[in-house]
């Protein structure tokens, strides 16, 4: 009974070794967190070259404040990797990984064209189903029909409440985001996101309205908030 109960418990969020192993794993938190920001930093370089650039988004844009940004969001990318996903299995620290790292460069992509590639949120889609199905997600666990029903419900009715906004106000590269992100992160910490990404899209634009940097016709991405929302999601402890 005693094993059962601890092979139940959230590798994510219920860490209770001692204080050499805890530092440990801080350590390592902290190193991804480096490692991250210095990946976020070349991802917005590559960002400025791939996809093709149109005449509205030139390509070889100069080293800027999207290259904090980007940098920044690797940085908190990677310390989650370390510090949430440490103890789990091989197989699920390269798959979530290797989606942070996506995240990573949609978000430098997303700043710099206002477009989430395919090539980004795709491939992640039938990976994380098949993880949830195989119950070998720590963050979704055996709770694999909410997480199926947040992916798919969520961005339909966003996609489908913005219409009426006009085309761009919630593109089909966000839908394809948050269908990931259901399916990576869980029910819970999917909604949990999804209210950080808007909060935090909230204040940012109404400084940038208040401090006249964008009017009220200027088009934002809006992947860029959906991206850190599904990042706080798996930060904080729900």
């Amino acid at each position: 009974m005693g094993g059962a109960r601890r092979d139940r418990r959230d590798p994510c969020d219920a860490r209770r070794a001692g204080p050499g192993r805890r530092e440990g794993l801080t350590l390592l938190a902290l190193a991804l967190a480096v490692a991250g920001g210095a990946f976020g930093a070349i991802a917005d370089r590559f960002a400025v070259r791939w996809p093709e650039h149109d005449d509205e988004h030139p390509a070889g844009r100069a080293v800027g404040w999207r290259t904090v940004a980007s940098a920044g969001i690797g940085a908190f990318a990677f310390y989650l990797l370390g510090d949430r996903f440490a103890d789990a299995e091989l197989v699920v620290q390269v798959l979530f990984g290797l989606w942070f790292a996506t995240l990573v460069v949609g978000f430098a992509i997303d700043l710099d064209q206002r477009l989430l590639p395919d090539e980004l949120t795709l491939p992640i889609i039938p990976l994380a189903l098949l993880l949830d199905v195989t119950g070998r997600n720590p963050l979704v666990g055996g709770e694999v029909l909410p997480a199926v029903l947040v992916a798919v419900i969520v961005p339909t009715v966003l996609f489908v409440a913005s219409i009426p906004f006009g085309a761009g106000a919630f593109g089909k590269g966000d839908v394809k985001l948050l269908v990931g992100v259901g399916l990576m992160s869980g029910f819970l910490r999917s909604f949990t996101g999804l209210l950080a990404g808007l909060f935090a899209a909230g204040i940012v634009l109404a400084i940038l309205l208040a401090t006249r940097r964008i009017g009220r016709r200027t088009f934002v991405p809006f992947g860029p908030f959906l991206i850190f929302g599904a990042l706080w999601g798996i930060f904080v402890r729900v």
